[in-house]
This record gives structure tokens, sequence and C-alpha cells, in this order.
């Protein structure tokens, strides 16, 4: 595995050919493990927000659904895609539903993992909805737990742009 955020292979949520995070290199992301099905799946909503309000100064929230937590994330990619459209609006790019811990987990993720860890320097994701925000410079800066709204990120964002 690369070292490089900017080259690991990375599937879009629907059925377009692999790709890698290089089309955001030189912005501000927030990568979060999403689900449809979770107590915390109203933030979406924040989550898009953040996306409209910072994404003309160069940031965008990238989603990666996950269903390692209680099955939350049951549904194939075009239910996805639709609960995520009809429900919420969003419009920032997903992506094909990852593993973020465990022998499967995408590579993507044991990045930001290594290069943030969690409490005490425990790497494993606790539950959907953790957030990872990226430099434009492609520095894992900050990890933020489940319970952290996006709404209290955003000064955080804005400090990067």
């Amino acid at each position: 595995m690369t070292d490089d955020l900017y080259s690991i292979p990375v599937q879009p949520l629907l059925g377009d050919a692999p790709t890698t995070l290089a089309p955001w290199k030189g912005q501000v992301l927030l990568l979060v493990n999403v689900a449809s099905g979770c107590g915390m799946t109203p933030q979406y909503a924040g989550l898009e927000r953040l996306h409209r309000e910072f994404g003309p100064r160069g940031f965008a929230v990238l989603g990666f659904p996950c269903n390692q937590f209680g099955g939350q994330e049951p549904g194939s990619a075009d239910e996805i895609a639709t609960f995520c459209s009809t429900t919420y609006d969003v419009t920032f790019p997903m992506f094909a539903k990852v593993d973020v811990n465990g022998p499967a987990a995408h590579p993507l993720w044991t990045h930001l993992k290594r290069e943030r860890p969690g409490l005490l320097g425990t790497e494993a994701i606790k539950w959907n909805f953790t957030k990872f925000l990226v430099a434009r410079d492609g520095r894992v800066v900050r990890r933020y737990g489940p319970q952290v709204t996006p709404s209290a990120i955003a000064a955080d964002i804005a400090a990067l742009l």
C-alpha cells in the first residue's frame, strides 16, 4: 500500500470505473464512514450543509458507506444512492461500501487510521460517522468521533481553507 492518500484506489458508489482521490488533490476533505440506518444518519444533512457552504472554497465531503456496525448499511449501491438523494439531498461524492476495520479494511481507511489514531492510540473505528479531516497537502489533521456533529467541525474546516 502506498502512503500517498491520492493514489489509493477507490470505487465510486454507482458503477463508474475505479478511481483515486487525485481529483480532490489540493482540497480540504472530510472523509466519513456513513450508514443509512444508524441513529446518527441525520448527520447526512449537516455533512451536506458543510459541502455546500465550503465547497466553493475548495472543500469536499467524501462518503464511504459501511455495514460493519450493527448491519446499518445493508442496501445495494442503488438503494444507498436513492436514500441519500431523496432523504438528504446529498450532492457530495459517495463511494462503494467499504470495511473500515479488520482484515478486509479498505486501504484508504487503514491509511487514515494510521495517520490519526483514536483515543489512547487505538486505530479501530468505533462506529458509523467517524470523520477524518484532511488538509490541502494531504495530511490527515483531525479525527472526530461519531458523536461530533458536522456543525462542530465547521470552524476547523474554515481554518484550513
